[in-house]
This record gives C-alpha cells, sequence and structure tokens, in this order.
C-alpha cells in the first residue's frame, strides 16, 4: 500500500509515511472489509460514512505540515484511521464526529491501540471547538460548500487548514494559510470526492 499507492504518487514526508506503515488500517474498517483495507479506495463504514483512500489520508496529512508540538482539530472522526495518524505525529489531537456510535467505535480502537494524547466530542464539526483554540492545523474530512468561518477563527496564524471545497458531489481539495497578519492565502490541490460535512457551516440534512 505504501510503496503503490502513497510513494509513487510523491508523498515525500517521511514521517507520514512512517506513521502508514506502522498504524494498522484493517482494524478501523468492518469486519466484511478487513481483506480490502489496504487497497487503492475508500471503504464504507457505516452511517453513510467511508474511511478513506490510503492515498487520501497520506497527502492530506502532509500537506499539514505537522510537527511534534502542534495542537490539531480534526472534523470528521469516521473510523479514526486519520485520527490515528495524526495523533502518532502531533503533540495533541482534538477530533469531532456527529455520528455517535461511529465515534464511540473509533474511540475503542484507538484507545486499544494506546493513543491516549486524543480528546473526542460529538457534534456539529462545521462549528469547530472553540473550547481549545486556536489550533496549529485544522484538518475536515468531509465536504463544504466553503471553509467554514468558526474553522478560519480557530486557527492559529501561521497554520494550516487541509479540507475539500465544493459540492456535495465534487470537490477541490484545498490547502489554506493563515499568516502572521491573520490573513488566508487559499490553493487549490486537486479534485477529489467527500461526503458532505453537515451542519451550520457546511451542508444542511435533504441540501
Amino acid at each position: 500500500m505504501v510503496k503503490e499507492q502513497i510513494i509513487a504518487r510523491g508523498v515525500e514526508d517521511k514521517k507520514v509515511i512512517k506513521a502508514m506503515l506502522d498504524i494498522p488500517r484493517h482494524l478501523f474498517v468492518p469486519k466484511e472489509f478487513e481483506k480490502e483495507a489496504y487497497e487503492d479506495y475508500p471503504l464504507p463504514i457505516g452511517f453513510n460514512q467511508t474511511i478513506s483512500q490510503p492515498y487520501m489520508v497520506a497527502v492530506m496529512t502532509e500537506y499539514l505540515e505537522l510537527k511534534e508540538e502542534d495542537v490539531v482539530l480534526e472534523i470528521g472522526t469516521g473510523s479514526g484511521y486519520q485520527s490515528a495518524i495524526l495523533a502518532y505525529l502531533a503533540k495533541k489531537v482534538y477530533t469531532i464526529e456527529r455520528e455517535e456510535k461511529l465515534l464511540e467505535r473509533a474511540k475503542k480502537i484507538l484507545e486499544k491501540l494506546g493513543f491516549d494524547n486524543i480528546k473526542y466530542k460529538c457534534g456539529d464539526g462545521s462549528k469547530g471547538w472553540i473550547d481549545y483554540a486556536p489550533y496549529d492545523k485544522i484538518i475536515v474530512t468531509a465536504a463544504a460548500p466553503k471553509i467554514p468561518e468558526p474553522l478560519i477563527e480557530q486557527l492559529k496564524n501561521n497554520g494550516i487548514i487541509v479540507i475539500p471545497v465544493g459540492s456535495r458531489w465534487i470537490q477541490e481539495l484545498v490547502v489554506a494559510k493563515k499568516d502572521e497578519k491573520g490573513n488566508l492565502k487559499i490553493e487549490e490541490k486537486f479534485e477529489c470526492a467527500f461526503v458532505p460535512l453537515i451542519g451550520e457551516y457546511g451542508f444542511k440534512n435533504g441540501e
């Protein structure tokens, strides 16, 4: 998986590559999909959610430019696999998931693997998590019509947010960097397709 899907496509960050090698992806997928866990596509995890394609996890993590001392906000815990990669590389991870049962399942897996630097919340991720803001880095693993304003506000100056932005069906992966004065520089990387971010600053149910 790492050699053919990640390194071959240009992911170079050695720390990200090591995290992808060390964390067992099959533990984060439903039993019936374990044999497909390392294949080059997303997999269903229930509640109309998916575990992202391995390459997507790696490239989004690389775009965050994570440092050991970073405090990260993750929107969309999902399977918990991306959370594990973040927690492996950063000081602290705050992760939000709107589906309580998904969050509980992810938390059990992550705690069993020994991750003690993750804090969990069930709620509307589009509003962020003001209690622990500001964050060095923010990653959103669901599609939004635009970057939610609360997330921009909760990002530190010189921080980075990685998020898919567009319609419910197709998006551009966006890397937004906040400069020292708080201005946001937005760069579109490539086309992608994520499940929608449902919430006050995302898509509304039925929209």
